[in-house]
């Protein structure tokens, strides 16, 4: 690849990172709209539950916050599919750059990577390190494990604990509602 093509896929590569971090962006919007309609409508079936004194409102509740729990968690592995294809753009970047700040070998864009060693042992040693590209195996546990990410399942989870709790204990005669 001459200098002119090399230069022109850079350049494509940074449209597509930008690209990609844009679309990443607008899902964490959609997911807080998500997680809003959840509370909202979690704790208004608990509330009405209360309001109504029948019980079957507080098993409705909880499976609307089990419903949006799972919307939020396929909403979210759709978001994180794009995280492999911006970590190799990382990746490829840090490789074709030789530049250097002291030992420490510079390159840009990092942004996930950089998120990434925020959550190690020792951030300082892990910013230091260049991108690499995911791996299969960390692909694949990203996405089995993305719907017990806390910030995933709160508050549905809480919500549908809360209704299931409700449901028994009124179903048991706990709570002073009719059957």
């Amino acid at each position: 690849m001459d200098a002119a093509q090399d230069a022109s896929f850079q350049a494509a590569l940074a449209a597509e990172y930008a690209a990609l971090v844009r679309t990443v962006s607008e899902f964490d919007g959609r997911l807080i709209t998500v997680k809003g309609w959840s509370v909202t409508l979690s704790l208004a079936g608990i509330g009405l539950g209360f309001q109504q004194e029948h019980y079957s409102l507080f098993a409705l509740a909880a499976a609307t916050g089990a419903a949006f729990w799972l919307i939020e968690a396929m909403t979210k592995r759709h978001q994180v599919r794009y995280y492999p294809r911006m970590r190799q753009i990382e990746a490829w970047c840090a490789g074709w750059s030789d530049l250097r700040l002291g030992v420490v070998p510079v390159s840009a864009p990092r942004i996930d990577a950089a998120w990434t060693a925020a959550g190690r042992a020792d951030p300082a040693a892990a910013l230091d390190e260049p991108p690499r590209e995911m791996t299969s195996d960390e692909i694949r546990r990203m996405h089995r494990h993305v719907a017990w990410l806390p910030h995933v399942f709160v508050p549905s989870a809480f919500a549908v604990v809360l209704g299931l709790a409700l449901t028994v204990v009124a179903a048991a005669g706990g709570l002073d509602i009719p059957l």
